[in-house]
């Protein structure tokens, strides 16, 4: 039995079988060979492992987010057959005298780079590709099955870390717990824990021998325990049940209103990333969705998703809410999410960059692409449209004038839209402290803890050697909270919580005597805020 500890960013229980996350980088050594035909011969078995995986990849894409977000494991085995590709391939190996995972390495950068050089977006957007196909290619040739999560049971999930492109691939099904090497308690991986209601660790130094092995993760206690003896095996179980137990007894909830001992009611909604997200949503009896993280569309696909593509996704949404409001935040797309085909150039300081709405507001036609789409959708539903990093009035009146051409555009194609809530994200000091005029341009204020508190304190939320300052509950960071509600009370914008702290469940009551309107949180989070919040009382 090895105990092992770690940082938990996430509590529960999880039993069960270890998978370690297989990265697409792969270590490519140049080796001399007698046998060129030999090595080709392995380069054609291992393009078409390769494309067996890409195919079933497609077909579970298909069923789980769609035809529109499948296609790029489609255009990935196309790729694979190109003559080209392919050419290039067997002239390294019959030129050079190398082994079949150099020349296939040095393939997909070479091409990489000549994709990357050209003018033309959609074909700079083909370098990651052909990158991606090339280490599937090299993961195969040197034993591997490719790269990303390969459990066929439900596994404790080990990684270094996860980007937020690595976790819209993964079967959520399957993962039992995340257990990393690095990250924070504000990345990527945490936070997508907590959306899932799974425990989760980071800082923990796991040995890749550890696959396949038996393992508890104990996300109280922060600790994974690999290959455990009976009796310890034995006291975990008993406290999963204890844990099912308390899950049982919050579902007695469900039905019921979100309302204070002396009556106060409030509204609590769900944070969701895709579509699939939904019926998490209905089953943990949410009011509605108070953030609909828009920016997955973009890192599910392999191009710009269409204005068809969107229009869908967010249709579907409005419909299966059934006229429940929806809240979409549009395109965030920057800091810790990045996107291969924005070709954006490397910034030293990603956080205060070039990101989310200042990436809209310079390329407005992909902004267009998105508010059309949005406003299409909302024919079919009660959505609400809100806008990340907001700093300013003069941004928020500039996006009013794209919106109202937007709309003027759609009216002139007789195409139909409802009535569309507009607010901003608060998570910035400078949206802070200009709140109350800020209010008299937008109907709502969604505050988001996670970057509020980063701006505020001056700590960067994915550094862990900051995780012990990173303190959400500072007083700066409540006090910022509480002037937002006000102003925007002021100004007539009804307010709520879309980060992390909403769901915090020892601020309930400190957010409701601030006069917050609403709270969205995970959707697994929802019962448990609601039995928070039933049991104030803010008369006292």
């Amino acid at each position: 039995m090895t105990e092992i500890s770690g940082k938990s960013v996430f509590g529960g229980i999880a039993i069960g079988p270890v998978s370690i996350y297989q990265k697409s980088d792969n270590v490519v050594k140049r080796e001399k060979t007698d046998d060129p035909e030999a090595e080709l011969t392995r380069f054609e078995t291992a393009r078409e492992t390769a494309k067996q995986q890409l195919q079933k990849l497609y077909d579970k894409a298909l069923t789980e987010v769609g035809e529109a977000n499948a296609m790029v494991f489609e255009v990935h085995q196309m790729m694979l057959d190109d003559l080209d590709y392919i050419e290039s391939v067997q002239n390294i190996v019959r030129t050079q005298l190398v082994n079949a995972e150099f020349a296939v390495a040095t393939t997909g950068d070479n091409f990489s780079e000549m994709f990357a050089s050209m003018d033309d977006e959609y074909m700079q957007g083909r370098a990651a590709d052909v990158k991606d196909i090339s280490n599937r290619v090299v993961n195969v040739l040197q034993g591997g099955e490719g790269p990303g999560f390969h459990a066929t049971e439900p596994s404790i999930l080990l990684a270094d870390d996860l980007a937020p492109s690595e976790t819209v691939q993964l079967d959520k099904s399957l993962v039992l717990s995340f257990v990393t090497r690095h990250g924070s308690t504000n990345s990527h991986t945490s936070i997508l824990a907590r959306t899932m209601n799974i425990p989760a660790l980071i800082g923990v130094d796991y040995s890749d021998d550890f696959a396949g092995k038996m393992a508890i993760v104990d996300g109280f206690e922060g600790k994974i325990i690999i290959e455990p003896d009976a009796d310890t095996l034995a006291k975990y179980k008993g406290l999963q049940e204890k844990e099912e137990e308390k899950k049982r007894l919050l579902l007695e909830l469900k039905g019921k209103e979100n309302v204070t001992i002396d009556g106060t009611k409030i509204n609590v909604y769900a944070n969701i990333g895709g579509v699939s997200d939904v019926a998490d949503v209905l089953k943990n009896d949410a009011g509605g969705i108070g953030l609909f993280r828009s920016e997955f569309l973009y890192l599910e696909s392999s191009d710009y998703p269409t204005e068809e593509e969107q229009f869908k996704a967010y249709k579907t949404v409005a419909e299966n809410m059934a006229g429940k409001k929806v809240i979409i935040r549009t395109l965030d797309i920057g800091a810790d999410k990045q996107v291969d085909y924005f070709n954006m150039e490397h910034e030293d300081n990603p956080a205060l960059g070039y990101r989310a709405i200042r990436i809209c507001l310079d390329r407005i036609d992909i902004f267009k692409t998105q508010l059309r789409a949005l406003y299409r959708a909302s024919y079919y539903g009660t959505i609400s449209i809100m806008f990340p990093m907001i700093i300013s009035v003069d941004e928020v009146r500039k996006i009013k004038e794209i919106v109202e051409e937007v709309k003027a555009s759609l009216t002139a194609q007789g195409v139909p839209y409802g009535e569309v809530e507009l607010g901003i994200m608060v998570e910035t000091p400078a949206a802070v402290f200009m709140s109350r005029e800020l209010a008299d341009e937008v109907d709502f204020f969604s505050i988001g803890t996670n970057d509020l508190t980063q701006y505020t304190l001056a700590i960067d939320r994915q550094n862990p050697k900051l995780d012990n300052i990173n303190d959400p509950h500072h007083p700066a960071v409540l006090r910022a909270i509480e002037m937002t509600i006000k102003n925007g009370h002021e100004g007539g914008a009804w307010v709520g919580i879309c980060g992390e702290l909403g769901a915090d469940t020892s601020l309930t009551e400190t957010f409701l005597r601030m006069g917050v309107d609403e709270l969205s949180v995970s959707p697994s989070r929802v019962l448990s805020v609601r039995d928070a919040i039933r049991k104030c009382d803010l008369s006292k």
